[in-house]
């Protein structure tokens, strides 16, 4: 088995304004050996929205990624830009692209992020949640998050999930566990990934950690990702407690707290698509 170091290798920009990256076998889906799973694509957008407003005067307040298709593993192509500039507040968004066998591009991700102004408001500051406990640091450290054979996908071993690591603490939320993420590999080969950019890796995994379904019984795709930060997160690790919300009417909502090693960051919210397997 190829042990990958990163999630994509750079191919240069292109004449059209495009990235171009070639996905390795760490960005693989545990659903299907022929597609991405959502989280490093969604953490290549969030890469492609820090590089087209990189200054430090405003802050990612609101990031939401809208899953248009299937990531396949073909050349991927990235391009972003500020569609709504702004001192206070502005608004970037990003493309993600997959070519096809006619060589033609398909659009299959987009990521629109709100950015406000840098303001010191510290005296009024409150967090709705005390601080996750124990951090990464205080407990075991595992690669991937559970490697249960007889639940008829690999969660463990292989492809993205594969390619993080985790911690597994007590949840607040619902019947499931709280559990700290990271990105054990690069984004983007020979670059030092960033914290937003190893957070929104790791974030759309909330929707498999807060279900209590079997995935050999049921699937539970989620068409998008947001996440409203209250404040800047710091580090690289996510603590995630998250809870499925399962609808009778073939959809529901994953729902979670988000946290960092100083304490709660924001939440993130997922549409969710209920299908039996």
């Amino acid at each position: 088995m190829v042990v990958e170091t990163s999630y994509y290798v750079p191919e240069g920009p292109g004449s059209d304004g495009f990235e171009y990256f070639r996905p390795t076998s760490a960005t693989i889906s545990p659903w299907s050996s022929d597609i991405q799973h959502g989280g490093p694509p969604t953490g290549l957008l969030m890469r492609a929205l820090e590089h087209a407003a990189p200054e430090t005067s405003m802050h990612f307040t609101r990031v939401t990624t809208e899953i248009l298709g299937a990531v396949g593993l073909e050349m991927n192509r990235v391009r972003a830009q500020v569609i709504r500039p702004g001192r206070r507040i502005s608004m970037v968004a990003a493309d993600l692209e997959v070519v096809q066998p006619d060589g033609s591009y398909r659009p299959v991700a987009r990521a629109v992020a709100w950015r406000l102004r840098a303001h010191d408001t510290s005296t009024i500051a409150v967090r709705p949640q005390s601080p996750l406990r124990p951090t990464p640091e205080d407990i075991d450290v595992k690669v991937g998050v559970t490697a249960d054979s007889s639940l008829g996908v690999d969660w463990g071993t292989e492809g993205f999930i594969g390619s993080t690591e985790s911690a597994v603490t007590v949840g607040r939320l619902g019947a499931t566990p709280a559990v700290w993420l990271r990105p054990a590999v690069e984004l983007v080969a020979g670059e030092k990934i960033s914290d937003l950019q190893s957070i929104m890796t790791v974030v759309d995994v909330a929707n498999g950690l807060g279900t209590r379904l079997r995935p050999d019984e049921w699937t539970w795709m989620n068409t998008d990702t947001t996440v409203h930060f209250s404040t800047v997160p710091s580090g690289q690790w996510l603590g995630i407690d998250a809870e499925l919300a399962a609808g009778s009417d073939g959809f529901g909502a994953t729902f979670a707290d988000l946290y960092d090693a100083d304490g709660f960051i924001g939440r993130s919210a997922q549409t969710v698509l209920l299908d039996g397997r």
